[in-house]
């Protein structure tokens, strides 16, 4: 089955808890089991850019897998938020199958940081 990714744009909130949740769903409306996957989201100031403002992984704790309910959450903690210097970048979320081999890229998109004024 080839996939071809959601574009979805997020604001990240400088300061404050990053709660996302997305579903991911076959062409009838059924939820895709995600039983044994695996994920990873990199969001960066550029495309070209070296090193990622945010990684969420299912490993790091940032992404969390909902099996048969096809749910992928994404959370990055407050702390984590407050480290951003961005003002904006581009990120891809990347689902790793069970055989560790086929990756499927779900969503991509712009990032927004808006900045912290209570701090």
């Amino acid at each position: 089955m080839t996939t071809h990714p959601a574009k979805h744009n997020f604001f990240v909130y400088r300061g404050a808890t990053f709660s996302e949740q997305i579903e991911w769903k076959d062409e009838n409306g059924v939820a895709i089991d995600l039983t044994g996957f695996t994920a990873r989201m990199h969001m960066r100031d550029t495309l070209e850019a070296t090193t990622p403002f945010l990684t969420l992984t299912t490993e790091n704790g940032g992404i969390a897998l909902g099996g048969a309910a096809g749910t992928v959450d994404l959370l990055a903690s407050a702390a984590a938020t407050s480290a951003i210097s961005a003002t904006s970048g581009v990120y891809d979320l990347e689902l790793v199958a069970g055989d560790g081999v086929t990756v499927t890229r779900l969503l991509e998109g712009l990032v927004t940081i808006s900045p912290e004024v209570t701090r």
